[in-house]
């Protein structure tokens, strides 16, 4: 090694580090071909596939209360999220809500909780507001969670923050169930990135636990 070789910048190699975003969304509603989308949050996490480290990133983040077309006043609903009737007048029309949200994306990679539920509802609404679907890619933390821990009976988030011993802020807040999903992948990366070392082997991964556990 010459001397010039030492004086080079030790930088990372920038395709070696990469930004994810983790996000939630807030419903009226179960059936995602059918709910009203009342709230979003987003959470960006850096991953050095060269340390192997993820730090989540709370200055890089979005939380957008979204005015629905029908204010929902089912009581059971809004105890769920509690996100109430004026709140929901309050929040930002879908037509300027989704243009920031995919602004704050990018082109991230995508993770969430059951993603398929999210990934459904913002296809969804990003159609009823006029915007092509989002080309990111998408992967489902529930089934990492599951390929790293195929004996757990855990299902739901609540019971993975469990096993995790992760508290919430306040469930089903879309900004505190966001950071607490971001914890949840934080406290598994340690065993993802042993067999990962990059985003194509991480949805290899996904794939063993969708094919363990598929609802």
């Amino acid at each position: 090694m010459g001397l010039l070789d030492w004086l080079k910048p030790s930088v990372t190699p920038p395709e070696q580090v990469q930004r994810w975003v983790v996000l939630d969304v807030e419903t009226s509603g179960l059936d995602p071909q059918e709910a009203q989308l009342l709230a979003v949050a987003a959470v960006a996490v850096q991953v050095d596939w060269q340390t192997r480290s993820l730090v989540i990133c709370p200055g890089d983040s979005l939380e957008i209360d979204i005015r629905p077309a029908d204010i929902v006043v089912d009581k059971s609903n809004i105890l769920i999220h509690g996100i109430g009737q004026q709140r929901q007048q309050l929040g930002t029309d879908l037509l300027q809500a989704l243009p920031s949200l995919v602004h704050f994306i990018g082109h991230s990679p995508l993770l969430a909780f059951h993603a398929w539920f999210d990934k459904i509802m913002l296809t969804r609404h990003l159609a009823l507001a006029g915007l092509t679907k989002l080309s990111n890619p998408w992967i489902d933390i529930e089934k990492l969670c599951v390929a790293l821990y195929p004996k757990s009976s855990a299902e739901s988030l609540d019971d993975w923050l469990d096993m995790f011993d992760i508290t919430c802020a306040a469930r089903h807040e879309a900004a505190a169930d966001t950071f607490a999903e971001c914890e949840l992948l934080q406290r598994i990366w340690p065993a993802l990135a042993k067999d990962a070392k990059n985003w194509k082997e991480l949805k290899a991964i996904e794939a063993y636990g969708r094919g363990l556990r598929d609802f």
